[in-house]
């Protein structure tokens, strides 16, 4: 076979400030930039789905056309010209080129600026170009808010099953492998889904910890029964639509069987409810645990700034934990990265070792997060460009501009002039601090950096200084949730007649 190949990836939080522009797609910022044609084939060693997907299906005697590849870091809306430019290159390329099945790889939180599911409404242009006989299968992130859309357009729907997501490249392997079974069965294929009733944290869904991790243990040991495949998708919980949440689903030839396995793996997840929790460090609270534990400690001590994670819709530039660090007299810590193309570029004028007088980060649309004004020395700078070490994004080349290490008492910023979610040791290095040798880091990550983080820290924590992003979804101002959704595990139930403040 032919297969048409595309992706489109974008993670939507409909509460943060910054919209993603087709700028956002050009440059890529966690991703690698947009790629066209045979560009994708450069990409073959970078973890992400299509890459696993092009492989499999090389191997096993296929072809590919390859279209375009874009995804943008977390943000809010995409706006409705991003979309078109991008969705309408693929469009176009089903409308003319000719091959014999289609793969998408796609994340499945996409939402735009007239649009609440980018996914279900690509897919939904496809399926009018080429009919209900072509067999099309997509890959999403375990982040997805899958859609009836998604689940009803799509041949298969395969999901991440690791959070840090190291199985990127993995899950286009397995979508490949679906593909290549629904193109040659005769045998139908049923679908089962189930969704869960409560909206399940961001910083709970790690899969290097319970429940998570049994979660996914739970369904590779049911799928090495009859399925051709299962996924849960714990979902983002921060777009606000009707069908965001938590969804499980599974393909199979056995009507019965598909039905009972999605239905194990529904009960698992609602029958642990509470153990979704997740209880927050605000940051002075933070902030001393680290140093008390870090004043006999060999490795550091890690703690994650969650609400200003640029992978779940942050800018990268608050100043909470930063000035928590200050007051309390943090020794050897580093933190990053702080955006903040201003101060990167007053760092490069000045020169190592230059003292400058700058405001540093601050953002404008979380109250009382202002610059920190301060005296700062410049300890390196660096052209920010680097290729990423660890197991997430292993060999993605990197960019992000003029960057820094500012230093203030005993605390180490890493500066960047393009906003990135802190989850590589490389990314420390290209300023020239090395990690392993602080006794406390502040990661702006929820949970992506413990993939190259986790070994190296004496104890990590989880701190939630004011930001963009609201970690506990109970606190988000929804207006647009199903009826009866709890808003947290174990929370209260949304009602469209008292909508939240």
């Amino acid at each position: 076979m032919n297969i048409l190949v595309a992706g489109f990836q974008h993670e939507t939080n409909t509460f943060a400030p910054t919209m993603a522009t087709y700028n956002s797609f050009l440059n890529g910022e966690d991703f690698p930039g947009l790629a066209r044609g045979e560009e994708i084939f450069g990409l073959l060693n970078v973890n992400i789905p299509i890459s696993g997907f092009i492989k499999c299906v090389r191997e096993h005697g296929h072809s590919v056309t390859p279209v375009i590849w874009a995804g943008a870091g977390a943000s809010a809306h995409v706006t409705t010209d991003a979309y078109e430019r991008i969705a309408g290159e693929i469009v176009e390329a089903v409308r003319t080129e000719s091959f014999d099945a289609i793969y998408l790889d796609l994340h499945g939180a996409m939402v735009t600026q007239l649009l609440d599911d980018g996914e279900g409404e690509l897919l939904t242009r496809v399926r009018a170009v080429v009919g209900d006989a072509m067999k099309i299968v997509v890959s999403v992130d375990s982040h997805a808010n899958v859609t009836e859309k998604m689940l009803t357009l799509a041949d298969g729907l395969v999901a991440y099953r690791t959070y840090p997501h190291i199985d990127m490249a993995d899950t286009g392997r397995r979508a490949a492998e679906l593909l290549l079974h629904v193109t040659n069965t005769t045998e139908p294929v049923h679908l089962a889904v189930r969704r869960l009733p409560f909206l399940i944290p961001v910083n709970a869904m790690s899969t290097m910890m319970q429940p998570a991790r049994g979660m996914y243990d739970l369904l590779e040991e049911l799928e090495a029964g009859e399925p051709l495949s299962l996924s849960f998708t714990p979902g983002f919980p921060a777009a606000d639509f009707a069908e965001c949440g938590s969804v499980v689903w599974g393909y199979g030839h056995d009507k019965a069987g598909i039905e009972r396995d999605v239905e194990t793996l529904f009960s698992r997840v609602l029958h642990a409810e509470g153990q979704w929790s997740v209880q927050f460090d605000e940051p002075d609270a933070a902030i001393q645990r680290a140093m008390k534990i870090a004043a006999t400690a060999s490795r550091p001590v890690i703690i994650a700034d969650t609400q200003d994670n640029p992978g779940v819709g942050g800018d990268s530039n608050t100043t909470g934990i930063l000035r928590a660090l200050l007051k309390l007299g943090a020794k050897d810590a580093a933190i990053g990265l702080i955006c903040d193309p201003a101060a990167a570029a007053a760092a490069h004028a000045a020169g190592v070792g230059a003292r400058i007088d700058i405001g540093l980060g601050g953002c404008p649309q979380v109250p009382g997060d202002e610059p920190l004004q301060a005296r700062y020395e410049v300890e390196a700078l660096s052209d920010g460009r680097f290729v990423y070490g660890g197991p997430m994004m292993n060999g993605k080349k990197a960019d992000l501009g003029p960057m820094a290490c500012l230093r203030i008492d005993g605390v180490r910023i890493a500066v960047s002039s393009a906003k990135a979610q802190l989850l590589d040791r490389n990314m420390y290095r290209a300023v020239g601090i090395n990690p392993e040798d602080m006794k406390i880091l502040v990661n702006k990550s929820s949970v992506h950096f413990r993939a190259d983080f986790a070994h190296i820290a004496e104890e990590i924590l989880v701190a939630r200084a004011p930001g963009p992003f609201i970690a506990d979804p109970a606190e988000l101002p929804w207006q647009h949730l199903k009826e009866g959704l709890r808003t947290r595990p174990g929370g209260t139930a949304f009602s469209l007649a008292t909508p939240a403040a």
